[in-house]
């Protein structure tokens, strides 16, 4: 009968040390990239795996994060799905795994917290979907467990420079570059179609829309008039497009959401099959209003829409890094305990330039 491998057998194998593969499997950031490589090639043809318990015994360590699952409907739960998938490849990586599990709200988030505390051990906690007087983080940081966020503190107290560790999205950044991309095309009258004020995510994206309007010198009470918060719904977004067509004549959209930009599509035209021109260019019909989504969800991608896309698995990796860095794994003075990634806008065929349009369609 085959004995079962050791870390000895993978180490004379891979001709290292003992100490080299203990590295590789738990502090890969120690050893040379190709050195990991041929390790990891060894523990994979021996079907060498830990043992977790005597590793646990040796270091206090469960090796175990925790995450809340959300409900990821619609188009835009994509995103969570992806970080998920990044965090989870991640930690895996490192020698972690990732528990999942569920809350209907932040009090029951908090209840599991301290049950997985009590039971599994669990070393930390990553935390989504930030808000405004977050009970959460506030619960974690009295107790002393290290966490990160994916997404920064809203609130004013939240000290940029000093409060708990995060990775966030600059949505406003991601707006602007949207708003400034319509403008050089030549559109002046730029609505957004955003989410209800209150939202820390949407008021984030919505901000980086207005810097650009009040930059190209758009009056303040023209801005305000195409400016038009919905909930996340395609057929809202629909009656809300018809409605600032009628009343306000934009040319074209910066919105908040892919869901509220195929809102927009519906209700100016029917989403055309993509054709290309003679160039191999891909055409946009005559006539159309430009509109730009937010999250480059894969529906923006089929159907040729121009969108703001998020670097998800960077915030997954980033956001890891930073666990580590509490956990004692990793140290890296001067390199911050707040990361924020810029967002990448991409263009496709719903955003073509005003003398591309004839008079704007009939919005009813």
């Amino acid at each position: 009968m085959r004995s079962r491998p050791t870390l000895e057998s993978v180490a004379r194998q891979a001709a290292v040390s003992r100490q080299t593969v203990s590295n590789v499997l738990n502090a890969p950031h120690l050893v040379h990239p190709t050195t990991i490589e041929r390790v990891r090639r060894v523990i994979d043809e021996v079907g060498y795996r830990p043992h977790g318990a005597a590793r646990q015994l040796r270091t206090r360590r469960s090796h175990t994060v925790g995450l809340r699952l959300q409900p990821s409907d619609g188009i835009n739960g994509d995103i969570l799905d992806r970080f998920l998938h990044a965090l989870t490849q991640t930690a895996q990586d490192h020698g972690y795994r990732v528990l999942l599990f569920t809350a209907a709200d932040d009090d029951l988030e908090i209840a599991r917290y301290s049950e997985l505390l009590d039971t599994v051990e669990i070393d930390a906690f990553v935390l989504t979907s930030t808000h405004h007087d977050d009970p959460r983080t506030r619960w974690l940081a009295l107790r002393g467990v290290p966490f990160v966020t994916f997404g920064r503190p809203w609130d004013p107290a939240g000290e940029k420079d000093g409060g708990h560790a995060w990775v966030d999205v600059d949505g406003a950044s991601g707006t602007r570059a949207a708003t400034d991309h319509l403008r050089a095309l030549g559109h002046r009258r730029i609505a957004f179609l955003g989410w209800p004020d209150g939202s820390d995510t949407g008021d984030d994206r919505r901000a980086g829309w207005r810097a650009g309007m009040t930059a190209a010198g758009i009056p303040a009470a023209e801005i305000a008039s195409l400016d038009v918060g919905v909930p996340d719904d395609i057929e809202m977004a629909v009656a809300a497009a018809r409605r600032l067509l009628r009343e306000s004549a934009p040319t074209a959209f910066v919105c908040v959401s892919d869901t509220l930009a195929v809102g927009v599509l519906a209700a100016t035209r029917s989403i055309p099959p993509l054709r290309e021109n003679s160039a191999g260019e891909s055409e946009q019909p005559r006539g159309a209003v430009a509109v730009v989504g937010f999250d480059d969800t894969p529906v923006a991608r089929t159907i040729g829409l121009t969108s703001v896309s998020q670097p998800v698995t960077e915030a997954a990796k980033r956001a890891f890094l930073l666990l580590l860095d509490q956990l004692g794994r990793i140290g890296s003075p001067g390199t911050g305990r707040h990361v924020l990634l810029d967002p990448t806008l991409v263009v496709r065929r719903t955003s073509p330039r005003p003398d591309q349009q004839t008079q704007p369609q009939n919005p009813t």
